[in-house]
């Protein structure tokens, strides 16, 4: 049988309190009341996106999830791009648009790179 995409995202955090707030203040994102205690699940379509404890031996070290690529939709990116430098976050690149709309990248308090994109 083949595999027919991605069906779920997790990041591991050092501080999940932290990273939840930070998803749930900038991006909008809200909990699920699904999700193991672990973890925060959030309401998110197609794909559900979580955070998560560090898994014990697992070292995140200075860049975490180096080569990976996290991007999400959003609806309207530069107000969240404007928000996340009011209040002094790592933009890993400035806006553009390009063929996904409006996109930037941000590090997240953990420094995963999440790049967000408002083309559907």
């Amino acid at each position: 049988m083949p595999v027919t995409g991605p069906d779920f995202i997790s990041l591991q955090a050092r501080d999940l309190s932290a990273s939840q707030a930070f998803y749930e203040r900038y991006l909008g994102l809200v909990r699920s009341q699904a999700g193991p205690p672990h973890a925060v699940v959030f309401e998110t379509q197609p794909i559900a996106f979580a955070l998560r404890d560090v898994v014990p031996g697992t070292d995140l070290g200075a860049q975490p999830g180096g080569g990976v690529a996290v991007w999400l939709h959003a609806t309207d990116v530069q107000a969240i791009h404007d928000a996340l430098v009011t209040d002094g976050h790592v933009i890993v690149s400035a806006p553009i648009d390009g063929p996904f709309g409006r996109t930037f990248t941000f590090a997240d308090p953990d420094g995963y790179r999440v790049t967000l994109h408002d083309r559907a």
